[in-house]
């Protein structure tokens, strides 16, 4: 089996025909750094050259699916990242490559000709909602949650699959708001395939997953791709396009700098409180007058 830092992956050793891609990170809530986008992408292509295989549940370790980026790298860190520029002027199309090389990471699971089932327990929230919705179908335990609070300032959701799976109306409370939902209310609306009690959710996906993979693998593929095409005719390639050039405009906007600058003063958590407390977030010219009183030095201190 292949090794990762960031994940892993095996077949089920009672149902061969399941690789099971657990994110993990259990120490981080399976957060996302560098390597993950890239390690993820390496072991669906490993599944999909399996014979055997004919679907991936992807789930995460620990005490939930993923919560997102790791902001203690991304956020609280003075650093010149492709996504993170502390060297002026801001380079949109350095990290424009960086976040569409992700998102094009995170596709794999949609681009695969195999299933893919998201397993979603505790949180799957910011970057991590994006891996959850990646995966063609969503099964949630009924008190996990999800959801892209960095829509209330410093992010939006490269692979633009809210309205995709959630429809407009549905997509924009989300997006407006950045309120995160359990699982019942995202079985309610669609978003999930099923909702199900946390005790019973391995189990449920599992006797899903077995369902499906007693189908023919060129049938599923066949399948998936005729859905896929008609979300591709809707547009997704221009949607993602859009939303990945807005993330880093998020990110480095006078709300984006005062957001990392509250990071790096006070820490993550408490920009990460401030944003999603509804307390109304500094913008313009208050935003501009807050970045510079905390301007930090290049040793990452205000």
């Amino acid at each position: 089996m292949p090794t990762y830092t960031t994940l892993r992956i095996d077949a089920d050793p009672q149902q061969p025909r399941i690789a099971r891609l657990m994110l993990n990170r259990p120490e981080r809530l399976n957060a996302i750094n560098d390597e993950t986008p890239r390690e993820l992408r390496a072991a669906v292509e490993w599944a999909q050259a399996q014979d055997e295989i004919h679907v991936i549940v992807v789930e995460g370790a620990g005490k939930g699916f993923c919560g997102g980026y790791d902001l203690q790298q991304f956020g609280e860190g003075v650093l010149d990242h492709p996504c993170q520029q502390e060297a002026e002027p801001w380079d949109p199309m350095v990290d424009y490559a960086h976040m569409k090389r992700n998102t094009d990471d995170f596709m794999s699971l949609w681009r695969c000709p195999k299933p893919t089932i998201a397993k979603v327990h505790g949180a799957a929230v910011a970057g991590g909602s994006d891996i959850a919705l990646c995966c063609d179908l969503l099964l949630m335990a009924d008190d996990a949650r999800i959801g892209y609070m960095p829509t209330r300032v410093w992010g939006c959701p490269t692979t633009a699959m809210w309205t995709y799976r959630l429809g407009p109306a549905r997509a924009k409370q989300m997006m407006f708001t950045g309120d995160v939902i359990d699982g019942r209310t995202a079985a309610a609306w669609g978003l999930a395939n099923q909702s199900v009690p946390a005790d019973q959710l391995d189990a449920e996906t599992m006797a899903l997953a077995t369902r499906i993979a007693g189908v023919p693998r060129g049938h599923l593929a066949m399948h998936k791709m005729v859905v896929n095409q008609v979300m591709l005719t809707q547009g997704l390639e221009q949607s993602q396009m859009m939303a990945t050039v807005f993330d880093g405009i998020t990110r480095h906007n006078p709300e984006g700098m005062w957001f990392r600058r509250q990071a790096q003063a006070e820490g993550f958590k408490s920009a990460v409180q401030w944003r999603d407390s509804g307390r109304p977030i500094p913008e313009g010219d208050e935003a501009r007058e807050l970045i510079r009183q905390m301007a930090p030095s290049r040793q990452g201190k205000p």
